[in-house]
């Protein structure tokens, strides 16, 4: 399965502002931090502040801030919103769209894989992306050459 870009970004945007905390942050800011479009970012912004993940402070000294505690931004919500197919193939977009499809397995299959992998998002929030926060901070601020990069913790190796 692939995010779209939309949702990428999204990510981005909500690691940005967790990791700023309590501080706004305006979209030119974690474009700039990221390297990618300001108006790419306007529409992900619009539509995270829409689904209540951001709140968009307006006017002068306006900007982002999480609409949420990161403990309480779901992964799995955050897909489901900007994410508008599921289907991996072409099968699983409808009946009748592969000559196969009544003999074949691949789309139960590919369909039990997907409810995996939302249901692993869904065990998952922000905070969790965010626990070396510090970390983040330094790598967004580009500035390497200013002070040693902060030692990272080790996740534990998977049993």
């Amino acid at each position: 399965m692939r995010l779209t870009r939309l949702t990428d970004y999204a990510f981005r945007v909500l690691i940005y502002l967790a990791t700023n905390a309590p501080r706004q942050a305006t979209i030119r800011e974690i474009a700039a931090a990221y390297g990618i479009s300001k108006n790419h970012l306007m529409k992900v912004a619009n539509l995270l502040a829409r689904y209540g993940f951001v709140r968009a402070v307006r006017g002068r000294g306006g900007g982002l801030l999480l609409g949420k505690a990161p403990t309480e931004i779901v992964l799995g919500d955050v897909v489901r919103k900007l994410e508008d197919d599921f289907a991996v193939v072409e099968c699983m977009a409808g009946p009748g769209r592969c000559r196969i499809e009544p003999g074949c397995e691949l789309k139960r299959i590919l369909g039990k894989a997907t409810d995996a992998f939302l249901h692993t998002l869904d065990g998952a929030t922000l905070a969790d992306i965010v626990r070396e926060r510090e970390t983040i901070a330094f790598l967004l601020e580009g500035d390497r050459g200013a002070r040693p990069v902060p030692t990272m913790r080790r996740m534990p190796a998977a049993s």
